[in-house]
């Protein structure tokens, strides 16, 4: 059951509260390049994302962010960090929400001028903070990094902007460490109700980073935890939206789009496998369909479990069935079993 949270709007999208768990990417493309930018973003929106983050290192980045939110169409996060000016002029040029660490903002002062700039347009903030820049008196008193010093870090940076009467906030705690990321959660979840952007913070690359974003970001949502995520991957960001949507979906927490199901291969396979899996997995990103595809291998699994599927491919020696619904559609070479499955989704989707 998913813990209730405070709703928070960013933009046109709310995240908390009852509203669906909305997925993040972040830009990797110079910032200061709008042009560049928007097209990612662009990309990016087809690949499923619903919240883009942009880093702004420059004051020339902040005043590209009106130019870029003019032709996208998610709500834009700026990414702040070290200069309160940057993130103050990235409000002022179209920031639906900013990401700032507040211990490395600067003064009280400071931190008050972008509390204020943010409550004069309504902007949330996203409070975050990362085991990589835990503050070295916490450090001490928990006798290194762990769950318990990045859950004080966060909730005293959250308290030094409640202390300045704004509360429109969302909080992140992030480590490379999993379990320790996943226990983080767990206790803060205890301790507030402002909703909670989660992610695996430099989790590697889109192999090695998916399988711990999977199992970091999909134990702490078993448990009703998490209102927003970003799957962070050393690569083209489309793959963490990719990730993040199969994430939602494997849970149950996200419905759409076409579920793939192979099978893993045995010397009883006669046809390439492996290379027609993955070709279908690419194909059907194509498709607005929610409806289940097998694609199986050998006469043993195969026949039933395409049946299972809505639509299904059963392997044989150099050729395979195509099944759709249960039932034997035809029989067909090997090098013709993908054109016919793209044909048939074209019909079911038309």
């Amino acid at each position: 059951m998913r813990k209730n949270t405070r709703e928070v709007r960013i933009g046109d999208v709310a995240i908390g509260g009852s509203n669906p768990i909305a997925i993040q990417s972040m830009t990797n493309t110079k910032t200061e390049d709008a042009a560049a930018t928007v097209e990612q973003i662009l990309k990016l929106e087809q690949a499923g994302c619903e919240i883009i983050r942009c880093a702004v290192p420059t004051m020339e980045a902040a005043e590209a962010l009106s130019e870029i939110k003019k032709r996208i169409h998610i709500p834009l996060v700026a990414d702040i960090h070290f200069d309160y000016r940057l993130a103050i002029a990235a409000v002022e040029h179209g920031a639906d929400k900013i990401r700032i660490n507040p211990g490395n903002i600067g003064s009280e002062d400071r931190i008050r001028a972008v509390v204020e700039c943010c409550r004069e347009r309504q902007v949330p903030i996203r409070v975050g903070v990362n085991s990589g820049s835990l503050e070295k008196h916490l450090i001490e008193k928990y006798g290194g990094v762990t769950a318990e010093g990045l859950v004080e870090s966060a909730l005293d940076k959250v308290a030094i902007i409640e202390r300045m009467g704004y509360d429109n906030l969302v909080i992140s705690i992030k480590s490379s460490d999993v379990v320790m990321c996943i226990r983080a959660h767990e206790l803060i979840a205890e301790k507030t109700d402002y909703p909670l952007h989660v992610g695996i913070t430099e989790s590697g690359t889109v192999y090695s980073g998916s399988v711990k974003s999977a199992v970091g970001i999909g134990a702490i949502l078993y448990q009703g935890i998490g209102d927003t995520i970003r799957v962070s991957l050393t690569g083209d960001p489309a793959q963490e939206v990719y990730a993040a949507k199969l994430i939602l979906k494997t849970l149950g927490l996200r419905k759409g789009g076409i579920t793939v199901v192979s099978c893993p291969t045995c010397g009883r396979t006669r046809i390439d496998l492996i290379s027609l899996a993955s070709q279908v997995e690419e194909m059907v990103k194509d498709f607005d369909l929610d409806i289940k595809v097998a694609v199986m291998g050998c006469a043993v699994n195969g026949p039933g479990e395409a049946r299972e599927a809505d639509i299904g491919i059963a392997g044989g020696v150099g050729e395979g069935l195509l099944i759709k619904k249960g039932e034997i559609v035809k029989k067909l070479p090997e090098d013709e079993l993908l054109p016919a499955l793209r044909e048939e989704l074209l019909q079911w989707e038309a």
